[in-house]
């Protein structure tokens, strides 16, 4: 039996395993709660039921601030885009439009793509022959 097939076999019993405590708590539940609210009896104590509601009252706080972080981050974002459109000049460079650029300016130098074969990122003639 090979390494594998035992891990595997390990996890399989690991996961029924795990599979039937939930259906057991599953089980317990529905004993004693089910039961219990039939009967008007309240499932959490008067604490609990404070707890939870406090949860409640975090959580949606908690979703308000970011819903305005969220809304404050967009209009700086399509602030800053808006600004930086109206900076670029409206006229093509001579030799040509803007998106005729070679690939070797339009990324870095360090990447692989920019640098023909045989030359160090940064590495031009002038550099070589010093």
């Amino acid at each position: 039996m090979s390494a594998t097939s035992a891990t595997l076999e390990t996890m399989v019993v690991l996961i029924v395993g795990m599979l039937l405590c939930v259906v057991l708590a599953l089980a317990v539940v529905a004993l004693v709660a089910i039961p219990a609210r039939r009967e008007g009896r309240e499932v959490l104590t008067a604490e609990g039921e404070e707890i939870v509601a406090m949860a409640k009252e975090r959580t949606q706080d908690a979703l308000d601030k970011t819903g305005e972080a969220i809304v404050a981050t967009k209009d700086k974002v399509s602030e800053s885009i808006a600004n930086s459109a109206s900076k670029e000049p409206a006229t093509a460079p001579e030799g040509g439009s803007a998106s005729s650029a070679s690939p070797a300016t339009a990324t870095s130098p360090s990447s692989s793509a920019a640098t023909p074969a045989g030359r160090a990122a940064g590495d031009t003639p002038e550099r070589r022959a010093s």
